[in-house]
């Protein structure tokens, strides 16, 4: 109970911090510059431009219906992290919109405002929570088509960047893109974190040892998986194995370095849910041994006790 209040409590801090990171980059980076952010808040800044409205109020008015609908099949969870996300983000947009802009360069405002935005936007996600009304959009699509969220919200925002770049001119279009870019793959890096992880899928005949080899050599365990040749109709060994983007070399040289056949393929992997305990291969193969020493004792007094019932 107490773990389940502590990570809600983090994960509300977490939104609050990003909501309000993404603000000062909305404000002291990009509106000033006439850069625009996608989804909901690139339509705000794009009438607010126009009309001389309060950003922050626009951009709670323009979510409210995507929140009813999100209430109504989202869960009530997300929605509170949601609003949370949204308000701060207004009130802070208010809080920063006095102040004075940090560059009038375009260029620098869309490099360094796409990674401050990006960095809000993925500590809000990470948080469990979202800043945009078309991220539900997206969701809500996806169920009903073969669409992904991303595409969706891909698709949104292009036809969001055009309307800006017709509006505002073409320079203003592209920058707003590029940011988009820029922005996209540091949320994939706030959210995911650098140190991504890779899967590793072996398949051989010798699956025993490969598997001592990679005790040996990582210190990492592996999942065995029987499979079966089309062509050949044999028996396969499938060894599966999460490992991190640095031991990836080491993983190479020790294919390469093998004595039998073996095919590997390599994946990124988005997230690991659960633990995973590495340990050395001096402790692994001590266990090893321990198990044989184990199983062969066993098998010493099944066999006297065989012979004593003789």
């Amino acid at each position: 109970m107490r773990s389940g209040i502590k990570n809600d409590f983090i994960s509300i801090l977490t939104i609050v911090f990003g909501a309000a990171v993404a603000a000062f980059s909305i404000e002291e980076f990009l509106s000033p510059n006439r850069i625009f952010d996608g989804g909901i808040t690139g339509v705000s800044m794009i009438l607010t431009s126009k009309l001389e409205l309060n950003l922050g109020l626009m951009v709670i008015i323009l979510n409210i219906p995507f929140l009813i609908a999100a209430l109504k099949n989202l869960g009530k969870k997300f929605v509170i992290k949601t609003v949370t996300a949204m308000a701060v983000f207004s009130i802070t947009l208010g809080f920063f919109e006095p102040l004075q802009r940090i560059t009038d360069d375009s260029l620098l405002a869309t490099v360094f405002g796409g990674v401050v935005l990006g960095i809000g936007v993925g500590l809000v996600l990470r948080g469990g929570g979202c800043l945009d009304g078309t991220e539900i959009v997206g969701i809500f699509v996806s169920r009903k088509t073969s669409l992904s969220v991303g595409r969706v919200v891909l698709i949104i925002n292009v036809v969001i960047y055009l309307i800006a770049g017709l509006t505002f001119g073409i320079e203003s279009g592209l920058y707003s893109m590029l940011m988009y870019f820029i922005t996209s793959k540091v949320i994939d890096i706030v959210e995911l974190g650098l140190e991504q992880a890779k899967a590793v899928m072996i398949i051989t005949d010798h699956g025993e040892e490969v598997a001592e080899d990679i005790y040996e050599k990582l210190g990492r365990t592996v999942t065995f998986i029987r499979g079966e040749g089309l062509v050949s109709g044999t028996n396969k060994d499938v060894l599966y194995c999460v490992v991190t983007r640095a031991e990836i070399a080491d993983v190479r040289s020790l294919v390469r370095d093998m004595d039998y056949s073996a095919f590997t393929t390599i994946t990124d992997v988005s997230e690991i849910i659960g633990t995973h305990i590495k340990r050395s291969a001096a402790s692994v193969i001590a266990e090893l041994d321990k198990d044989d020493g184990d199983k062969a004792e066993e098998n010493f007094m099944e066999k006297q006790e065989d012979e004593a019932d003789e």
